[in-house]
């Protein structure tokens, strides 16, 4: 019997160890480093493609929305963003009892931004690299490929949803209509491109109730009469690009955030590739969760809130650039003031009014600010990874203060444009944020 006793003894420690073992792996997979990594990645590609910024938000949002909406089934405190965002519906709960919420929702994210990328081998390569860190945290093989599954049904509900939004229809609308009306929006240097995304505002919003309700107040009437108000905007852009100092020039190529510029040397040209304006903010965003200490779940709620107030700021900013056609500083300074005057930066191919920055940058910041609070000091570092050094700031709204008033800097805008951006994109984050906090 004693025999017996010790045996029964040792195997019901070798049990427990096992168990433990087994289960290790649960705690593991909550570490929001695997979707931080995902979107990440997912950057890297968007940046690779040379997506349009309005383009990027749309897949930072979808990607987002699909991740978050799996990963709340794991997180019942959270509430589904189905009735609040435009005509999503939930997505199912698994059928499986071995699926893991935590896993299948970094795959539903990743799944979601494959599906609407070019370059799907290089998120291919990025899974199968998941698949093994999962592998090594003991992820059972049947808990993988049942969470797995779950991320792939969880992206087809999304993405069923998502191809309903006027996005593949506006790919065979009319090119942008260019005219030679004196104040009217002209293709600019070095590589005159047409006008991207005229249509934007006709992609179905998530939040706002249309692209036309946070509509900005007209721009300044085009006027080049000395001593007229648009005559006086012209000139502070030109007099501010004149008399640049270290300091504001450093801050315009900061937030440049031009996805393609292109550099023309003789007979050669060749192009540099950055983040978007979008993407810098959804850095913005992983910077926040990560100084945080954001939980897997906290941090999903960062990137959908971020992304959506992105989404819909774009196509707010969009709605009035096609609307007033307003002319870029460098067409009328280059037409009028001095034919040799080039901006800091490279105008890029839209109309001038409002600013995307400042619009899309302060909608961000309200949606940061939601989580974690007016005071938040971070080190900003996205741009590191392209050449720039780091700059700080004492919140969100400071940093998207600096983002706007960038653009006159790098010669890009006049003043109305980014004050009325500035105002238009807070006052759509705020309803976004009230709006996603109902209920």
């Amino acid at each position: 019997m004693k025999g017996w006793s010790k045996y029964w003894v040792l195997l019901t420690g070798i049990c427990l160890m096992t168990c433990q073992t087994d289960d290790s792996y649960k705690e593991k997979v909550t570490d929001p480093v695997y979707l931080d990594n995902t979107l990440s990645k997912l950057t890297d590609i968007i940046v690779y493609d040379i997506f349009s910024p309005p383009v990027a938000s749309r897949i930072y949002a979808y990607a987002s929305i699909a991740g978050y909406e799996t990963l709340r089934h794991g997180h019942p405190d959270y509430p589904s963003l189905a009735g609040k965002v435009s005509e999503l519906t939930e997505i199912p709960m698994a059928k499986s009892e071995d699926v893991n919420y935590n896993i299948a929702g970094v795959f539903a994210f990743a799944e979601m931004g494959k599906a609407l990328i070019f370059s799907e081998p290089k998120m291919d390569e990025f899974l199968d690299d998941l698949k093994s860190r999962y592998t090594e945290a003991g992820v059972p093989r049947k808990v993988l490929e049942a969470s797995i599954a779950y991320g792939l049904e969880a992206k087809a509900h999304i993405m069923e949803w998502a191809k309903k939004d006027n996005y593949n229809e506006t790919r065979t609308f009319p090119k942008f209509d260019i005219r030679e009306d004196p104040g009217r929006w002209q293709p600019t240097p070095p590589d005159y491109m047409e006008g991207i995304e005229p249509h934007w505002n006709v992609i179905r919003t998530l939040i706002i109730d249309s692209a036309q309700q946070f509509t900005p107040p007209v721009p300044t009437n085009y006027d080049m009469t000395e001593g007229s108000d648009f005559y006086k905007e012209v000139m502070e852009v030109y007099e501010t690009g004149v008399n640049l100092d270290e300091e504001r020039t450093g801050i315009a190529q900061f937030w440049d955030c031009n996805p393609y510029v292109s550099h023309h040397k003789g007979h050669v040209m060749f192009a540099t590739k950055k983040i978007t304006p979008g993407g810098h903010w959804m850095g913005i965003s992983q910077l926040a969760a990560r100084i945080d200490s954001a939980d897997i779940m906290k941090t999903s709620k960062t990137f959908v809130y971020t992304s959506i107030a992105l989404f819909d700021a774009f196509i707010s900013c969009w709605d009035e650039k096609y609307r007033s056609n307003l002319i870029r500083p460098e067409t009328v300074i280059n037409r009028h003031i001095d034919e040799n005057w080039t901006p800091l930066l490279q105008t890029p191919p839209f109309p001038e009014y409002t600013s995307g920055h400042s619009v899309i940058s302060s909608a961000a910041a309200v949606a940061l600010t939601s989580i974690y609070g007016d005071e938040f000091h971070f080190d900003d570092t996205v741009e590191m990874a392209y050449g720039l050094p780091m700059r700080s700031f004492n919140s969100f709204l400071e940093a998207s203060s600096e983002a706007a008033i960038s653009r006159l800097y790098g010669g890009i805008h006049y003043m109305p444009a980014i004050a009325n951006g500035v105002a238009q994109g807070r006052k759509l984050g705020a309803f976004v944020v009230e709006s996603l906090n109902e209920g």
